[in-house]
């Protein structure tokens, strides 16, 4: 581990004067797990064809015995920058297993999950799940904030950022009279957490991304950029679809990220295709972007 630290160290000399000059760049990814079974069967094959379509920022949902997607972080970085694309954030969770509270201190495990962010070049290591045992109580859920605020300022000795993903528990579920997640906001601090805030996931929390963003303004540097429509399986009330599609007033919403959300990263995400093969589907939401204005 101590080599490991060393590493971190040096990295993180690299990764502060590398986002000096670019932590405010606005930009626009995606999402990988929007396309999650071609990452798994064909991930080289898969990046090649985004790279084709005009994606050049891309944000991971797979890190696996310090990996992603089978390649070690300075293998992926390489992967990436040889096709024009980097990976500006990244989805692990942060839960029990990474947090020793008589040690008062994170394990290994998660200061490998950041320094291997640190190494591969992300801005934010994004969790984007709350384990149920975090959030039994409001004082279960106080403790817990306080160990994401910690996870903050271990990413800023890296020269990034810690951040959380909503689904929608956070927005329907209540802890002392009080919605989940006002309490994640009122308990972390915005210069060591900040919120993506999933403008989809929530309608089936029923709360509505609009007013999130209005009651807590500048508290979202991330969005994933989700359209909604009531869903064919009956699993949830809505299901993603492509963008400009569906209920959800997606430009408004990103409009108002940029003008008082505090967002600079716009990252596209969808989930289901209604037919359509995913790959379709990205390439469609980015034309989409674009024709809003976000490129």
């Amino acid at each position: 581990m101590k080599q490991g630290i060393l590493a971190l160290a040096a990295t993180s000399l690299a990764s502060r004067s590398l986002f000096a000059g670019v932590a405010a760049k606005e930009l626009v990814g995606l999402q990988l797990y929007s396309v999650r079974d071609e990452m798994k069967s064909d991930p080289l094959g898969t990046l090649k064809q985004l790279s084709a379509m005009g994606y050049k920022h891309l944000e991971h949902a797979n890190y696996v015995d310090r990996k992603f997607y089978g390649y070690g972080a300075k293998e992926f970085k390489k992967v990436l920058s040889d096709l024009g694309m980097d990976m500006p954030s990244g989805h692990t969770v942060l839960g029990g297993k990474h947090w020793d509270a008589a040690k008062k201190d994170f394990t290994d495990l998660w200061k490998y999950t950041v320094e291997d962010a640190a190494i591969l070049g992300q801005q934010f290591v994004i969790s984007p799940s709350l384990e149920k045992e975090h959030w039994k109580t409001a004082d279960d859920l106080r403790r817990f904030m306080d160990v994401f605020n910690k996870s903050g300022e271990l990413c800023n000795k890296s020269g990034m950022k810690f951040g959380y993903h909503n689904h929608a528990f956070e927005f329907s579920e209540k802890l002392d009279g009080k919605v989940v997640y006002d309490i994640m906001l009122e308990n972390t601090d915005p210069k060591l957490v900040i919120q993506q805030l999933d403008i989809g996931n929530l309608y089936n929390g029923g709360a509505k991304a609009i007013d999130i963003v209005t009651k807590f303004p500048g508290r979202f540097q991330s969005m994933h950029v989700k359209d909604e429509i009531t869903s064919s399986e009956g699993k949830e009330k809505y299901e993603s679809t492509v963008l400009g599609k569906g209920i959800v007033s997606v430009k408004e919403v990103i409009d108002l990220g940029k003008k008082s959300g505090g967002t600079i990263h716009f990252i596209i995400e969808q989930e289901s295709y209604q037919g359509k093969t995913p790959i379709a589907c990205m390439k469609e939401n980015l034309e989409v972007m674009k024709n809003w204005g976000y490129k």
